[in-house]
């Protein structure tokens, strides 16, 4: 960056390097001890060298919110010491735009005269130092690139209704040109008809006339040799040939006279010309400008990621030939509780669109519609389409943090859907968080079924887990973000197996055991199968991981108690050691002293403790197979059971007279404690 600054006897103009401009801000700042406003140009160039001659300036003022060129410098100066003192001045011609910068942020440009560059190298005058931070530029890019985006939105939905447009009047065009054609081929087969009606009556008329004039012919050829037979008798001299010869001839002459000539023509002079019924083609003529009705359109199947929770994306398609003006969508909730009759049915919504699809808001969350639409044009409505299906996306699932566990390896989550219509599927996202987890990348676990999801995951860490719901029209907003750390085992009391005489804190992790005028034993529990009826006892949330666990247990010297773990299927009328599913040490009061038991299968070796453990710690280790007992105050430890767990166990713990257990957990195991 150089900072060019410019002295002037004027103090709303300033003066700044053209041909070095590369990136320029402005910035207003006090200047001196009277506190003037200044104005301070910073230039940034990838060619400093060029910035120190400082060529082709141009004077700016400023007024008000507007920054104009009212000057521009046509020469520069440059002035070199030389060794011998000798000063050397050059002068430099450019040519320069004017221009201005609106609030607006528009920018114009306009020629400008030449004109002096103004005094430079003066310390003692007013100066202004100019200055416009990248950010604000960045800004106004960022708002460029947001219109341009909207106009390019805009551009492509003129697209598709030019697209649209141009195919109806496609369509039309063709239907026109067939309706010509049908016309034309009408008309011609008219003509063809009239024109061969007129040539049969002609040749009638023809022929008849023919024949008359044959006729009169022979008439007249008998007359002719009539007169002449006549002639010939009265030429005669001889009498008797005379009389022999004129008898005959009178009697061809009286016959003759006797036959009736016709005279009258055989047939009309004039054609029958009957009118034309040009009915159906007047018909034609006039569906030249009748669209057909639009067949029925067809709605696509619902595409992946084409919803919202309120909102749905539906698309649908037209046979080709048909002329559209507009289209209905009809759709309707689709409740499943709806009567058969439909007398309580969901009214149903229209909405009317001139392309062929339509984002329908204002719906239901993980909802399904019944969707159908029909087209109109100038002649009628289309029958309706078939009815489709589209479904809502899902509302977001809500995490039970009381049911999630973790531990050093992993992390069973749990939650609920919170939809009434199944959803497809789930998706569990983590990020790693803390100080050294700046460049941690997000994961994602996908097409999880069900609503639980076990999450491998790294010692030591903190992670916040979100969930997504997920189905054909995309996924759901996050669930709440909830915090894992794996610095330890982390579960909580389960109350559904909580015997009645106890109660649990609201935290989940104490449990109380108060005064009761019955006895443990005879109190039980009809309603619910899962709780301990005999042993006044509760078991921790299952660790569904075969790695180490630990957690501690802080009790009371007066509190007996049994803490260890158990199988989930353990049974519930009887006491925790008791029987082959359950580890477990026992605290007994004795009149003489504290008693400790570890108890398994109803068997415990012969141990004794001297110190009395206030904060006991256990430790499952499930692949060696072990299950210890520390004081945790003296580091001390107390008991191993043994044994290859087949199953997973649940951490239990009881209290076999009134008094509080603590249960502390998502803690990091000491060293001792897998040995």
């Amino acid at each position: 960056m150089l900072e060019c600054l410019r002295h002037l006897s004027n103090p709303s103009r300033i003066y700044f390097c053209h041909s070095c401009w590369v990136r320029v801000g402005l910035l207003a700042q006090p200047v001196g001890r009277d506190s003037t406003v200044g104005l301070k140009w910073l230039f940034e160039t990838d060619r400093p060298a060029e910035l120190s001659s400082l060529p082709q300036c141009l004077m700016l003022e400023i007024r008000g919110g507007r920054l104009d060129v009212i000057t521009e410098e046509a020469e520069h100066q440059e002035s070199t010491n030389m060794a011998d003192g000798g000063v050397r001045a050059t002068r430099g011609v450019s040519t320069f735009q004017r221009f201005s910068i609106d609030t607006d942020e528009s920018l114009c440009f306009e020629p400008c005269e030449d004109s002096l560059p103004p005094p430079i190298g003066e310390e003692d005058g007013p100066h202004c130092d100019v200055f416009q931070t990248e950010s604000d530029i960045i800004i106004i890019r960022n708002q460029l690139q947001g219109k341009v985006t909207e106009m390019e939105n805009f551009a492509s939905h003129l697209e598709e209704i030019f697209l649209t447009v141009e195919e109806n009047f496609g369509r039309q065009e063709q239907h026109l040109e067939q309706h010509y054609n049908d016309v034309l081929q009408t008309l011609s087969q008219r003509y063809d008809d009239r024109a061969a009606g007129l040539e049969e009556e002609k040749k009638g008329k023809l022929e008849a006339l023919y024949k008359q004039l044959l006729a009169c012919g022979q008439a007249m050829d008998a007359s002719k040799e009539l007169i002449e037979t006549a002639q010939e008798v009265y030429r005669c001299h001889d009498k008797r040939l005379f009389l022999k010869a004129v008898m005959p001839t009178i009697r061809r002459i009286e016959e003759f006279a006797e036959e009736q000539v016709d005279l009258t023509l055989a047939t009309s002079l004039e054609f029958d010309t009957p009118l034309a019924d040009l009915s159906d083609v007047k018909t034609m003529m006039d569906s030249i400008n009748i669209v057909p009705a639009p067949s029925a359109p067809v709605i696509n199947p619902q595409t992946p990621n084409s919803a919202t929770q309120t909102s749905l994306r539906v698309c649908w398609s037209l046979f080709s030939d048909d002329t559209v003006e507009y289209y209905e969508l009809y759709y309707r909730p689709v409740l499943e509780d709806t009567p058969a009759d439909g007398s309580c049915a969901p009214q149903v919504s229209k909405v009317k669109v001139k392309e062929t699809h339509r984002t329908v808001t204002d719906l239901l969350p993980n909802a399904q519609y019944e969707l159908w639409v029909t087209a109109t044009n100038t002649t009628g409505i289309s029958p309706a389409s078939e009815k489709t299906l589209y479904v809502t996306v899902p509302s977001p699932p809500a995490i039970k943090q009381r049911e999630c566990t973790s531990c050093p390896e992993a992390s069973l989550i749990r939650w609920e859907s919170g939809n009434t219509n199944p959803v497809d599927s789930y998706t569990v996202e983590l990020r790693e968080t803390g100080p050294d987890a700046s460049e941690s990348i997000a994961e994602s676990v996908v097409a999880v079924p069900t609503c639980q999801c076990l999450i491998q995951l790294q010692t030591g860490r903190r992670y916040l887990i979100c969930v997504r719901a997920v189905n054909i029209g995309g996924p759901s907003g996050r669930s709440e973000v909830i915090a894992v750390a794996t610095t330890g085992t982390l579960f909580y009391l389960l109350e559904d197996t909580a015997h009645p005489c106890l109660s649990i804190s609201e935290d989940g992790f104490t449990i109380f055991y108060e005064e009761e005028e019955l006895p443990i034993s005879a109190m039980a529990l009809e309603d619910n199968n899962n709780a301990f009826t005999r042993c006044a006892a509760v078991l921790g949330d299952l660790i569904p991981v075969r790695g180490r666990h630990y957690w501690e247990v802080e009790v009371d010297d007066g509190t007996e108690f049994r803490i260890g773990v158990a199988s989930e299927d353990t049974e519930r009328n009887t006491y925790l050691g008791a029987n082959n599913t359950s580890w477990c040490m026992r605290h007994i009061l004795t009149p003489s002293r504290h008693k400790y038991e570890f108890l398994h299968n109803g068997w415990s070796p012969d141990l004794r403790i001297t110190v009395n453990p206030v904060r006991i710690g256990v430790a499952l280790d499930y692949k060696r197979g072990t299950l210890s007992f520390f004081n945790v105050a003296l580091e001390q430890h107390l008991h191993t059971f043994q044994c290859h767990f087949q199953n997973y166990v649940q951490p239990c713990f009881g209290l076999d007279n009134p008094g509080a257990l603590t249960v502390h957990n998502g803690i990091e195991a000491p060293k001792y404690a897998f040995i």
